[in-house]
């Protein structure tokens, strides 16, 4: 039931990182804060398709 999603980055728009997550149980877009090797900083990155 769990689905791959990446998740892009909120200013450099580039997709760093892919997870997994269960639609049925959280429909709603994840947002985490992860390391922008490119911003070099933590910044928060947005569920986007894959």
């Amino acid at each position: 039931m769990r689905e791959l999603i990446s998740l892009a980055c909120t200013t450099c728009k580039r997709k760093n990182y892919y997870t997994t997550k269960n639609k049925r149980q959280h429909p709603e877009k994840m947002v985490i804060k992860k390391y922008c090797r490119w911003d070099r900083k933590h910044i928060d990155h947005k569920e986007s398709k894959p």
